[in-house]
Formats: structure tokens, C-alpha cells, sequence
């Protein structure tokens, strides 16, 4: 009877310390949001929303900043959008400012020991902060608190790290997959037999957002998940998995749920096999959308889980902002998806739209992480381009 006591006190003092953690950071995010984008129910259980350590952060150096990006993979058009904002838009602006001297961008190629020791390069060379992409949630975390202990946060854009030392931005990709599932079971007036296809396999953005895809189509009971392949975010992956698939399963095949960047493979590869007009999710790759824009009636709306250009702000206003030393509340700041009907798409784009384009929708920042947005999430809120050190 006494071990157990002992061992309920201890639990009871666990459970004190995480709800004191909460309350010094997301108790302090606006209702509405938490309710929204941190609910228990619609949230990866394993993604970092304590409070953050850098709440009282103070830069080794004063501006202009050396910023180091080790990101790991750029085999796709995701990647390419996010490369190209980063390198036209950001750098040259930010630079203007004065508030950075360089960006050091380093590739891994899907090799976790590669970009740890880039990581680890990157400290040395005496960057003032890291950002990478898409990374595994938990391999790089030993680094995270290498880099931390000399002085550099970590920042994760596009998924998270389960470290206490990273700060992440992403949308809510359970969230966004439960919204993309249940809008493919709706689609199908709850039912049919649904292909999923997958991003990376071990990504944190991939599979929490594969939970969510697969819960959003269990809420009709008349749907079945007929086969799940792995599109590792590229459209020719995609294309050619999805090829094999269909190769080997004659039976009816009534949607397909696909992570970007590969809906155009998917698209293609069903046009190939004869079955060009079976529904597939689109996300934001514009020649995709072009396809809709031309074929009003395929699909009913689109979801954008991560438009690159607005990922890659978002992930720099945030690291910008933790550097001028605006304190962040919580470990990960999460936006809404965007969802785009018909009559939006028409806005966007007109039916003279290239279909083979490898370029993405821009969200924009009023849609994805503005201002006023971010402002809630740190607790010395201010514009980060006006920073006079």
C-alpha cells in the first residue's frame, strides 16, 4: 500500500508540473484558437505544445544575423516554392533591413546523420539560428540541444521535433488530414473504396496527417481504405507507386486522398489507367488546380495544408521575432487550413492556366499567419521588420 501511495504522489506531481507547463504558455493563447487548433481531440499526441523555453530569450549577437537553413530533401516542387521564397523575396528583404548578413542552406537528402552533422557545421560556423524542414520528430534533437547550449535555437518549419529546444510552425495536420478525409467521404456520400497516399513515412507532417486523413474518412462507415501508398511528397514517386498499385488491384477504386506535393503524379497516373475521372484531393499545386479550373464539376473544393511560400514566412517571422527577443508562449505555433471552393479558384486563375506548372498557390500571409495572428503567440508583440536593436 505504501509503494503505491508513493507511486500516486509522484504521478499527482507529474501531472501539477505539465499543467503548470501548459498554463505558462497555452493558457495564455486566445480561447477561440486553443479550442480550434489545440484541441485534445484534433491534435497530433505527440506534438510540443508546452511552454517555450526561449520565453525569455536574448540573441548571442546583435543584428545582422547569420541564419543557417538545413533542410532535407529538395526533390520536389514543395520544396523548390519554399527554396525560391527564401532565397528571392526573404533573404534580399530582410537583408535590406539590415537585420540578417547571410543564409547558409545546406541539402541531407532524407539522411538523418547527414543533417545532424550539418547541423552541427552550422553551430560551429557561428550561425545565430537554424531552421529546418520536414525533419524526423525525434532524430535530431540531440543537436537541437547542441545548438541551444551554444547559443542557437532550432526552428522546424512544416512538422515538428519532439525537443524542448525547438520551436515548430506548421498547420494542425491532423486537423487539416481529419478535414481532407471526411471532405473525401462527403464527396462519395459516404461511400466507395479510397486509395491513401501517403507523404513520407516517418515525418512528423506525413503522419500526422495520415491519422487525421484516415479518421476524417471513418466518420462514414460505408467507406473503405482499399490501399495506402507512400508518394514521398514527389509527383513522378507518386505517379509511379501509384501506377504499381492500380497494376495489381482490379477491383473498384472510387477516390483517391493524396498528400502534397503529388497530386499531379496521382492525377496523371489515373488518367494513364483509364480512370481519369475518379475523384483525387488537391491540395496546392497549381497544375493540379489548373486540371479543376478546366473540369468544374471533378471536385467540389480543395484544402491547403501547407502552401511553401507562406510555410517558409511564417517559419521566418517566427524565428525573427524569437531573436528581437519577443518571447514565444508555446512550443508550437499552429495555423488553420484553407480551404478553396470553385468560385475562389476562379479568382486565382483563368481557364488559359498551364497545367504542367510546378509552381503552388500562395496563400498569403492574411490567410496564413498574419500579423495580428502571431502577435497572440508571443508575449512582447511587436512588428519584427520595424526592430531597432
Amino acid at each position: 500500500m505504501t509503494y503505491i501511495k508513493k507511486i500516486t504522489l509522484a504521478l499527482s506531481g507529474l501531472a501539477l508540473c505539465a499543467s503548470a507547463a501548459v498554463a505558462g504558455g497555452l493558457d495564455d493563447i486566445d480561447q477561440t484558437v486553443r479550442d480550434r487548433l489545440y484541441s485534445p481531440d484534433m491534435i497530433d499526441p505527440a506534438q510540443p505544445i508546452e511552454a517555450s523555453i526561449y520565453k525569455d530569450f536574448v540573441a548571442k549577437n546583435p543584428p545582422p544575423w547569420k541564419i543557417g537553413y538545413a533542410s532535407s530533401y529538395a526533390g520536389n516542387t514543395w520544396r523548390a516554392g519554399a527554396m525560391n521564397q527564401l532565397q528571392d523575396e526573404i533573404i534580399p528583404k530582410w537583408k535590406e533591413l539590415g537585420l540578417i548578413s547571410e543564409v547558409v542552406v545546406t541539402q541531407s537528402n532524407l539522411k538523418d546523420a547527414t543533417q545532424i552533422q550539418q547541423m552541427r557545421q552550422l553551430v560551429d560556423q557561428g550561425v545565430d539560428a537554424i531552421i529546418v524542414c520536414c525533419s524526423n520528430p525525434t532524430a535530431l534533437n540531440q543537436t537541437t540541444k547542441y545548438a541551444h547550449d551554444q547559443g542557437v535555437p532550432t526552428f522546424s518549419l512544416t512538422g515538428y521535433l519532439t525537443s524542448e529546444y525547438a520551436l515548430n510552425s506548421s498547420v494542425n495536420y491532423q486537423l487539416a488530414g481529419f478535414e481532407i478525409g471526411k471532405w473525401m467521404a462527403d464527396e462519395l456520400n459516404g461511400e466507395g473504396n479510397v486509395l491513401v497516399v501517403e507523404g513520407i513515412p516517418g515525418a512528423s507532417s506525413s503522419d500526422s496527417q495520415d491519422r487525421g486523413v484516415k479518421a476524417g474518412l471513418a466518420t462514414a462507415e460505408g467507406i473503405k481504405v482499399v490501399g495506402t501508398v507512400a508518394g514521398m511528397w514527389t509527383d513522378q514517386v507518386a505517379q509511379g507507386e501509384v501506377q504499381k498499385w492500380l497494376s495489381t488491384y482490379p477491383g473498384k477504386l472510387d477516390g483517391v486522398v493524396v498528400q502534397s506535393a503529388a497530386e499531379m503524379g496521382v492525377l496523371r497516373a489515373m488518367a494513364q489507367s483509364g480512370r481519369g475521372d475518379v475523384p483525387v484531393a488537391i491540395g496546392g499545386e497549381l497544375g493540379a488546380l489548373c486540371f479543376w479550373r478546366n473540369n468544374p464539376d471533378y471536385i467540389s473544393a480543395a484544402v491547403q495544408t501547407w502552401p511553401p511560400q507562406d510555410e517558409m514566412e511564417l517559419i521566418w517571422d517566427i524565428m525573427m521575432r524569437t531573436l528581437q527577443g519577443q518571447g514565444p508562449k508555446i512550443q508550437s505555433i499552429m495555423v488553420d487550413p484553407v480551404t478553396i471552393s470553385f468560385d475562389d479558384l476562379k479568382e486565382i486563375m483563368d481557364e488559359d492556366c498551364d497545367p504542367n506548372t510546378a509552381e503552388w498557390l500562395a496563400v498569403g500571409k492574411d490567410r496564413w499567419g498574419s500579423s495580428a495572428f502571431l502577435d497572440d503567440f508571443f508575449y512582447n508583440p511587436a512588428d519584427p521588420t520595424q526592430y531597432k536593436p
